[in-house]
């Protein structure tokens, strides 16, 4: 698998107090396997659909008094992992963690940008990212969520090249960043009334499913919450999630769309 263009989001993973809890509850609604943790990298535990990598969980690290919120990290790919943490500086970035190597796998860093979106920055190595995409039980899209989208609209372009629209629709600030080859992720806008002041700006990572309804009647049954939806659009039936350990995460079945695509300016 060749190296995918600078910018487009390559691997997702999430710490879980409970990783043996995450692990069913995902199994159950993704439909996802798990291969032996790997204790070399903090028994870090990949996911598995149909026997393609999709995704990974791993407990919080030794000696954490209080491990972090339960949040999916988006990895967006580099070829050159330090070069880009500098960029991310340079545009008003903080790097949390510094560029790292693991293993004979890739290198990465951890980074916020200035409105507070926390994601990851990935180097291949023999690690190439997501094996399976845009089907069911694996990443399909993301979406940058922030109180600030004049930031985020400024610092992604800078550090990644990004071209940026912006939806033509007055009820909804949402923008599209591409690479010239088509949208690769998304900024909305945390409206006040619908997240309150705790919850942080975070991106929101969309897995595909082939029901959207019965993901959310699993979800739901195996004590996560229903957030937003579900609902119909142009890009398919979606809901947004909440898992048992407090992670935000969305469903999507892209084959069950209702309506016109919206326009872009």
């Amino acid at each position: 698998m060749a190296s995918r263009p600078e910018g487009t989001p390559v691997w997702t993973d999430a710490m879980f107090t409970d990783a043996e809890g995450a692990e069913a509850f995902y199994g159950d609604v993704l439909g996802w396997t798990f291969a032996e943790a790997s204790t070399e990298f903090g028994d870090y535990t990949q996911a598995y659909k149909d026997g393609k990598a999709v995704a990974a969980v791993v407990p919080p690290m030794p000696g954490q008094d209080t491990p972090p919120r339960s949040a999916w990290c988006l990895y967006l790919s580099s070829p050159d992992v330090a070069a880009t943490a500098e960029r991310i500086r340079e545009a008003g970035g903080t790097v949390l963690m510094e560029p790292m190597r693991v293993g004979e796998f890739g290198s990465m860093c951890i980074a916020r940008d200035p409105s507070g979106v926390v994601f990851g920055v990935w180097q291949s190595g023999t690690h190439r990212g997501f094996e399976r995409e845009g089907e069911p039980g694996s990443y399909i899209w993301a979406e940058v969520f922030t109180r600030e989208p004049e930031k985020a609209d400024a610092f992604f372009p800078a550090v990644f090249g990004y071209g940026s629209k912006k939806m033509k629709d007055d009820h909804v600030d949402y923008r599209v960043f591409d690479l010239g080859g088509g949208p690769v992720l998304g900024r909305m806008v945390m409206p006040a009334g619908d997240f309150p002041p705790e919850v942080p700006p975070y991106v929101q990572v969309y897995f595909a499913v082939d029901d959207c309804d019965r993901a959310v009647e699993t979800a739901e049954r195996l004590s996560g919450r229903t957030v937003f939806g579900p609902m119909d659009s142009p890009f398919g039936r979606f809901a947004a999630l909440l898992d048992p350990q407090g992670a935000p995460f969305a469903v999507i079945d892209p084959g069950t769309t209702t309506g016109d695509m919206p326009g872009m300016e």
